[in-house]
Parts: C-alpha cells; structure tokens; sequence
C-alpha cells in the first residue's frame, strides 16, 4: 500500500460565522459543532471552547484528543468501520490538518483521565501543548451509564473532527509525506540485504472503559493479526479507553504512532520494514497465552529478524509484554519493548509487574510515579471538583489556589508508550 499525507500546517484557531483553512488559520462556526453534538440523546450539554499554546488554560478531565483528517483520493473514508463503511483504508491520499486538534472533556466517566496544561511546566509533558484544540465540554443526560457516555463522548470527538477535517479536502498541502509496505513476497524481496523488522503494536483491550477499536471491532475480540502500516495512519485504530491518562493512547497517538513513522524513516536505509502485527491485551490466562502464541507466530511467517513490542496501561498488561517478547525471542527474533515505569516516587520500586532474562532491550517512557507541581491557571477548559480522585492524584492534590501536586500519571501524554514524549531513562 501506498499512502500519500498532505499536511496542511495550521498556527491558529479561531471562531468564525464560516468554518474554512485560511492561510494556516482554521476559523471554527461554534454552532455548528454544538448542533451536531447535540444529536446524540446521550447528551445533555456542549460547550465548544479553544486552547491555544503558550496560554494560561489548563483542559480537564480529557478523555480523547484526535486529529482532524479527510480522505481526499483511494479507497475508504477516514475512521472507517465508525464514522465511515467498513472499507479498507492506508493507500491513496489523506489530508491532515497538521497543529489542529479536538479534545474531547468534561464531566468524568472513569477515574483515569487527564490533564493538559498549555503553558507552565505541565506543558512540556504532553504533546497537546503545542497544538490548536478545539475542545469540547459536554454534559451526560442525567441517568446514563458510564459506558453509554464513553460511547456518547468518542463518538462526538470523532464525528467533529470528520467535519473539520472536511474543510481540508480542497486546501493544498503545505507537505507531502509518501509512506510505502509492498506486499509480502515484493517487500521481503526489495532490501535483501537488510534485516527484515516488524512492529508488534499492542492494544489496550482489558474492557470496563479499556477498549481500542479496529475497523470499528472492539480488538478484545479479534486474534492477532497483520496490518499495513498505512492502515494505521489512515484511522484504522481507535482509542476508547479510559487508562491512566499518562500512557493512554488517544486516537491522535494512534495517527501518528512514532514507532511506525520512525521505522518507515529507517526503511530501505538500516531496516527493511516488514508491517504491523496487531495484538491485545487481556484479562484472563488463558487469552493472554493465546494472543502471545499468534503474535509470536506472525513474526517467524513474517520471517522477521527483529520486532519492537510496545505496549499501553501498566500492571496486568505487563504480562502480556513480557509473554510476547519471551516467545518472540524464542523463535529466535530480537526483540525491543517499548513501556513505561511505575517505579514509585522515589524511582526505587519494581518498574514493571513481570520481567524475563529475555528482556534486555528496553525503552522507556519515564516513571508515571514521579510527583510534580502545576501552577494555577487562567483559565480553565472543564472542571477541577475530581482532581483528588483521579489515577495520579491524591486527597490533597488540589489546592484552594487552583494549584495540583500529583503523580506526572494525571498528565495526557506524560509517559506514553509509543516514545510520543519526552521522558526516558538510562542505565548505568
């Protein structure tokens, strides 16, 4: 497949009476995102604010963050199998509107959500710091469940970033990105003399609001199984968890995964980039040795000579992690996995749940246990009445002044398993 991204640089939002991209301003009609969120029974409410980088404005408690896209030539629709047919998409031309996103906040369905802060030093530990969001507040109708308004809330991300994406369709690109995974045998047979590598890509799919979706499949039900890398670029996968806010993987993570884009980067040059394995993680034994089973199994038919493994969450998903790289290095394919730690505040605790001798290549994104302070902000997009009782927080945490002293795990972003941060550390 062969996929083509057209990137529309835009460096401010603002309202408008029209919605457009004009000369790298994305002007948004406030109206008419509210109507449309507002056809979902589920909700009550929407307010539609803007955060803009370097302001005084903290957004909470996140749920989602999604880019907005438009498929504009080949096959499928951008979120296929949800937004649009179930059509296989990661070839012909995607627009992105690059800098822009919609974040999706409000009242809290689950206790693992998070913060983003546009400015002080909770900035510097999410991405989101740094682009144009279109934030949307919304309000459950009273007697839902939590499981409805997680549906109610992504669906609505999902639906308004469709409809500003749209206003790329005929914008010229600012940059063209071309991204290329021939067929097997041709792929295989292209660099010869270059170790084949493939992505082991983990899903969080541990249910009650730890979910990902795959063509619109809940992937708690799928068996492993083998992706283009374009796939994934051109919204294949999905976020629909609630996972601590410091490793979730929103839906924006997922278009722009940093492993895919840096494999691709070494393609041809030091790699010959074979695809993506997709896999899940699950709650009971038995799964967890049946989806590691076919994840190891891909690698040998794929006839990898190394995989990177990465996965998202922590705890009971590091077993997954570790049956994987156990058995893939069992069939005698190097392996590096990609985590995180919770390793205490002190940074003295066990950093992961499981461990194997054959780990012994290890990225991480940081300890999601290190405290940090968060100044009081201006403005705030959302509501601060959970800080206490959110993964990272504590009684406590949020003082009369509007300041937080929490974990950095309230953070979206802070410690993301895809390297999408700043954070690691290094052995001595």
């Amino acid at each position: 497949m062969r996929l083509e991204l057209g990137e529309i640089l835009i460096k401010d939002v603002q309202f408008g009476d029209v919605s457009k991209v004009e000369n790298g301003t994305l002007f948004i009609n406030r109206d008419e995102i509210v109507s449309l969120v507002m056809e979902n029974e589920y909700i009550k409410s929407c307010k539609v604010d803007l955060a803009k980088p370097g302001e005084e404005t903290r957004i909470t408690p996140v749920k989602d963050v999604i880019e907005p896209r438009v498929k504009v030539d080949g096959p499928g629709a951008i979120f296929p199998g949800v937004i649009n047919k179930v059509t296989t998409v990661g070839s012909g031309r995607t627009h992105v509107l690059k800098g822009a996103a919609v974040v999706t906040c409000g009242k809290i369905v689950g206790f693992q959500e998070g913060i983003i802060d546009m400015s002080g030093p909770g900035a510097d530990f999410t991405p989101f710091s740094k682009t144009n969001n279109v934030c949307l507040v919304i309000e459950p109708a009273e007697g839902i469940n939590q499981y409805d308004y997680e549906a109610a809330a992504r669906m609505a991300g999902l639906r308004v970033a469709t409809l500003i994406g749209e206003l790329g369709r005929t914008v010229t690109p600012d940059v063209v990105h071309t991204y290329e995974t021939k067929p097997l045998f041709e792929q295989a047979a292209q660099y010869p003399e270059l170790p084949k590598v493939g992505y082991v890509y983990m899903l969080q799919t541990q249910g009650l609001l730890h979910d990902t979706y795959v063509y619109g499949v809940d992937a708690k039900k799928i068996v492993p199984t083998i992706l283009y890398p374009t796939e994934v670029m051109d919204g294949a996968i999905l976020s629909g968890n609630c996972v601590s806010a410091c490793d979730k993987n929103t839906t924006y993570h997922h278009l722009n995964n940093p492993i895919i884009k840096h494999l691709y980067a070494e393609h041809g040059k030091s790699i010959n980039f074979m695809g993506v394995i997709i896999t899940n993680e699950n709650v009971y034994l038995a799964d967890k040795e049946r989806s590691s089973n076919w994840t190891a199994k891909f690698t040998k038919f794929l006839g990898l000579d190394g995989a990177i493994v990465s996965q998202e969450g922590f705890g009971n998903p590091d077993t997954d992690l570790i049956m994987n790289c156990k058995k893939i290095e069992a069939e005698g394919v190097k392996t590096v996995i990609v985590t995180d730690e919770y390793a205490g505040r002190d940074g003295s605790s066990q950093s992961l749940a499981d461990a194997d001798p054959s780990a012994n290549a290890v990225v991480t994104g940081g300890n999601a246990n290190e405290t940090i302070e968060l100044p009081p902000m201006k403005k705030i997009i959302g509501m601060l009445d959970y800080t206490d009782k959110i993964a990272g927080g504590f009684d406590g945490s949020l003082r009369p002044d509007g300041s937080i002293v929490a974990e950095i795990q309230v953070i979206t972003g802070a410690t993301n398993e895809l390297g999408f941060n700043k954070l690691t550390a290094r052995m001595y």
